[in-house]
């Protein structure tokens, strides 16, 4: 989801997203932005609970805080109305999904993602496109952990081998696609360039690249014509 079908959002269009649900609990947004940032790895996995009101309640709690049902949900609330606005596509995200579901190819969705995104799914203008959806958060665990590449595949009835991985390289995913035996390729949009620091695993990928997802369709049309 994020950096392959919205832009490669920077640090600080993140940090604006958690300030905003920093208020209904009382406490200070620099503190609370930095709890978020470190409970990270167990936000995305769904170590906090099955919501995200337990998982507020858990790093609230992780800073000393036990803050009322009501100043939780009025967290949540706020947490839901700016994720929203996290999920601006690409502006070829669309025409690329149409072009595959009328090539009658199953499309799944793998994310590494807290509670916002599979919360509010049902409701977002992708959903339609996607035959199969895999949350970290409700699957317990993170890429590049097998289970999830695999769950993907199960749930579009193919094998691994013959799906095509799309992403941004977050989260080691090209390495963790590969290893089931899927094909990954790696979208290195101008936004991704500018908002990754150097340093990370896919930045020497040796395989499949592409600059936009329109390329994926080319792709495609290469591999299957041998």
């Amino acid at each position: 989801m994020y950096g392959t079908l919205t832009p490669n959002w920077p640090k600080s269009f993140w940090d604006e997203q958690k300030r905003t649900s920093a208020a209904p609990l009382d406490l200070p947004e620099a503190e609370w932005i930095a709890a978020l940032d470190i409970t990270w790895h167990e936000r995305v996995s769904g170590s906090f609970g099955t919501s995200l009101l337990d998982t507020f309640r858990e790093v609230a709690a992780q800073l000393g805080q036990s803050p009322t049902d009501a100043q939780l949900a009025a967290a949540v609330q706020h947490r839901y109305e700016a994720h929203r606005r996290t999920q601006q596509l690409r502006p070829d995200v669309l025409p690329t999904l149409r072009a595959l579901r009328a090539d009658g190819l199953k499309i799944a969705l793998v994310s590494d993602c807290t509670h916002e995104l599979s919360d509010q799914w049902d409701d977002s203008e992708l959903a339609e496109f996607f035959h199969a959806t895999v949350f970290s958060c409700r699957e317990g665990t993170r890429k590049p952990d097998p289970k999830l590449f695999l769950a993907a595949a199960e749930r579009l009835a193919v094998p691994p081998e013959s799906c095509l991985y799309v992403g941004d390289g977050g989260g080691d995913e090209m390495a963790g696609s590969a290893a089931v035996g899927m094909r990954p390729v790696l979208l290195t949009a101008p936004d991704w360039l500018e908002n990754n620091a150097p340093g990370r695993p896919d930045e020497t990928w040796p395989g499949l690249r592409a600059t936009s997802l329109t390329e994926i369709l080319r792709i495609l049309a290469e591999l299957a014509a041998g």
